[in-house]
Order: C-alpha cells, then sequence, then structure tokens
C-alpha cells in the first residue's frame, strides 16, 4: 500500500498520508519539534506507525541527490 499521496486540489497538492488530510511535512515538523511519536499516534488516532515511518523515508529520498564529482 502507498502510504504517502499526492492529489492535485487536495491540501494545496502537498504530499499527505494515505489520502488523509494529514500533511508529510506536519508530521515531519512535529517530531522535529521533539513531539514523540506516541504523542502523534494519539493526537491522530486514524495514523499507524507505519505511516510516520513512511514520512520519514519519503524525507529521506527527497534529500538523496545525485553526488558531483569534478
Amino acid at each position: 500500500m502507498t502510504r504517502i499521496i499526492q492529489t492535485p486540489g487536495q491540501c494545496g497538492g502537498r504530499p499527505c498520508i494515505r489520502g488523509m488530510r494529514i500533511r508529510v511535512s506536519d508530521i515531519l515538523e512535529m517530531l522535529a519539534e521533539n513531539v514523540s511519536v506516541s504523542e502523534i499516534l494519539e493526537d491522530f488516532p486514524d495514523l499507524e506507525l507505519e505511516d510516520i515511518q513512511a514520512c520519514l523515508l519519503f524525507a529521506a529520498r527527497r534529500t538523496d541527490f545525485p553526488r558531483l564529482t569534478a
């Protein structure tokens, strides 16, 4: 199952989790602000641990730039 979905017209076309209106960027910002995974899961009962892991993987893949050599 694809957990991260981008749909034009939903959340401004930003990546969301499983078609819900929970943006990947919101979860990443919470993690960056030291909100624990368990707190996030409590605040968003429809989320699963695998959704948060998918957000982290999505972000990691977005920062994987090719290395340039001279």
